[in-house]
């Protein structure tokens, strides 16, 4: 029987895709990979791309986008990016506690979009 196989690529809407590149850059730190497509700003994540793109239909409600979608990213230090981002005035849903996949937290970006992030154990090699 044909079936899903897991996601294989991440993207949000957003009216404003400078703003955006410029948020997942310079704020949380995402590196921009080596070609987008036109309207979209893709991120080198791994393992699954995270792109940020001009809406493909309208977004009726711009409060509270991806309601009821949990989208978490790693990272190597959730507390020392908690700390980053409120000193970059980020606004912050919880912080930073101990869950089943290590310490997370959530901040929501610009766009409205709830965002946790959760350290990585990353093994040597």
């Amino acid at each position: 029987m044909p079936h899903l196989t897991g996601p294989d690529f991440v993207g949000i809407q957003t009216h404003d895709l400078d703003a955006a590149r410029a948020f997942y850059t310079d704020v949380v730190g995402l590196k921009v990979a080596a070609q987008s497509p036109p309207g979209a700003v893709v991120f080198d994540t791994r393992p699954i791309p995270f792109a940020v793109r001009t809406p493909v239909a309208e977004l009726s409600r711009n409060d509270n986008l991806g309601e009821g979608v949990a989208l978490w990213f790693g990272c190597d230090d959730a507390d020392a990016l908690h700390d980053h981002l409120v000193g970059h005035g980020t606004p912050i849903v919880f912080a930073p506690k101990d869950g089943p996949f290590g310490r997370y937290f959530a901040f929501v970006d610009p766009f409205g979009y709830t965002i946790t992030a959760h350290t990585v154990a990353h093994s040597g090699g």
